[in-house]
């Protein structure tokens, strides 16, 4: 397939620029694959389309403040530094973005506050480089003056400014592992309570840990998608969750529902030799479009999705294309809220 074939048209009045409140009050487009068939529901609604023994997998990382505001030495300059991961604790690199770009040369320093600085060490992309900050203090008291003055990294398509609240709206309730710049956003929709109450159904919610890197935004810029390359984004899959996985796979009854597409991409790059769910820790750059064959997820949460993304290739994939784009147009005439803030959709 090609790029083009993931084009469709939308009013940007359906981009949310807030979450529902409360956030279980979001909308829910149920598709059944099978049948072909569409339902319109509320998100709390989901807990309906779950029995006892089903596995919902989450994932529980955790979006810090990575935008930073400093200035250049010397000219006083005002940059901005987008952190995107850290490379070397001890060592204090990372791996980030600059603007604006031209100004930011190998050997500047850059000022954030007194005791903050960091050096530009070596160019990876256009507008991306590696630092090293320098800070007298641990690495933990690092990240705490990160999270103090860093601000929190709305997607570039929500046109609004940053404001108090904006770090706990766009926070799942069950993140914990610090080190993604971009929130799992189909997580976004559930309460504590919801969560609870599919714990009583007798539903397993276990987590991965994938930290989402800037490669969630990064537009697919080739019209073959064969020559697309993902950014490497770091995932973990603790041994309790591999066994309640496959221990549904493994069952006539119960299914395993990905929370997001991070969630699908981190449980399909780990796999054993029969194609069950692998505990562990890697790097992945898998790349999921039709017609990807999916070995461990039978069900997907998402939401809706921008065009030409690489996550809406992947929910293509999961979906069937034809059906999918038949939901999206639905969608747009029923006034579904779109994007990180929106609206979600089941796919089963």
């Amino acid at each position: 397939m090609k790029l083009t074939d993931f084009k469709y048209d939308y009013d940007k009045d359906i981009i949310a620029k807030y979450p529902a409140e409360p956030r279980d009050s979001a909308r829910l487009m149920v598709l059944d694959r099978k049948d072909k068939t569409i339902e319109h529901r509320i998100f709390r609604d989901i807990t309906e389309y779950f029995n006892e023994g089903d596995v919902m997998v989450i994932n529980d990382t955790k979006v810090y403040p990575a935008r930073l505001h400093g200035n250049k030495e010397k000219t006083g300059a005002n940059i901005e530094v987008f952190l995107l991961r850290e490379l070397n604790p001890e060592s204090r690199l990372w791996d980030v973005m600059v603007d604006p770009a031209r100004k930011i040369r190998i050997g500047n320093k850059l000022y954030f506050e007194e005791d903050l600085q960091a050096e530009v060490l070596d160019n990876t992309t256009s507008r991306g480089r590696t630092i090293r900050f320098s800070f007298d203090g641990t690495n933990e008291e690092l990240y705490a003056k990160i999270d103090r003055i860093g601000e929190t990294p709305l997607p570039p398509y929500i046109k609004r400014d940053v404001e108090e609240g904006d770090a706990e709206r766009y926070q799942t309730v069950f993140a914990e592992k610090r080190g993604a710049v971009a929130a799992p956003t189909a997580g976004l929709h559930f309460t504590p309570e919801l969560l609870q109450q599919l714990e009583d159904k007798g539903v397993e919610i276990v987590p991965v840990t994938l930290h989402v890197g800037m490669g969630t935004f990064r537009p697919v810029s080739v019209e073959d998608l064969t020559k697309h390359r993902m950014h490497s984004e770091n995932y973990y899959i603790p041994k309790e969750t591999a066994d309640a996985v496959n221990r549904a796979l493994q069952s006539d009854t119960n299914t395993v529902t990905a929370l997001g597409t991070t969630v699908v991409r981190a449980i399909e790059s780990s796999l054993t030799a029969t194609n069950l769910l692998k505990e562990g820790q890697g790097w992945t750059d898998k790349f999921i479009y039709p017609s990807y064959e999916f070995q461990v997820t039978e069900r997907l949460i998402t939401n809706f999705h921008m065009p030409k993304s690489t996550l809406l290739m992947l929910v293509a994939a999961f979906s069937g294309y034809d059906f999918m784009f038949e939901a999206y147009e639905e969608a747009q005439r029923e006034d579904y809220r779109f994007f990180s803030f929106g609206d979600a959709m089941l796919i089963q």
